[in-house]
């Protein structure tokens, strides 16, 4: 749960940037290949990632949501854009319309009480968990994945190094 808007301020403006760079290295040809039928394919977990921050509307926070609608787009910038845009529009909503003290009300979400700030620590890990799903089908779908946490194995050989095993 976060207690001060500045604390998610910070957080959620770093893992933005991760996800941007993850969000960037999606190819269009990349995003409606499927691994297992009948499963989400890479872009339609993009696209979820892009259009879940605006439920936090739901919580009192007001700002535009991605343009394009529920079908995953065609275009792999077109969704990095879009997240981009969103999760800015986010960002900027909890620091402008919110203070510390609204971070403590409870909202009604699926039948459950959360409070304000606890829906904000569940967007950020929300994000995590979607962008950790997506690193995998990206090396499946033949992507160089980009460096989240540390090095992947690509940036460890370029850098002279021996990758772990």
């Amino acid at each position: 749960m976060f207690w001060r808007i500045e604390a998610f301020i910070q957080e959620w403006d770093e893992e933005r940037k991760i996800t941007e760079k993850v969000m960037a290295a999606l190819t269009d040809d990349s995003l409606h290949k499927q691994v297992i039928p009948g499963r989400r394919t890479l872009g339609d977990i993009a696209w979820h990632l892009t259009l879940s921050p605006h439920y936090m509307t739901g919580c009192g926070l007001s700002f535009d949501g991605p343009e394009g609608g529920a079908e995953v787009p065609e275009s792999a910038d077109f969704i990095a854009e879009q997240y981009g845009k969103v999760s800015l529009a986010l960002q900027n909503a909890a620091q402008t319309q919110w203070d510390d003290d609204r971070l403590q009300e409870v909202q009604e979400i699926m039948g459950q009480p959360y409070r304000n700030g606890e829906m904000l620590r569940f967007t950020l890990m929300h994000q995590a968990h979607h962008r950790g799903q997506m690193t995998v089908l990206m090396r499946q779908a033949g992507l160089r994945v980009p460096e989240v946490y540390g090095q992947t194995y690509e940036s460890w050989i370029e850098a002279g190094m021996e990758p772990l095993k």
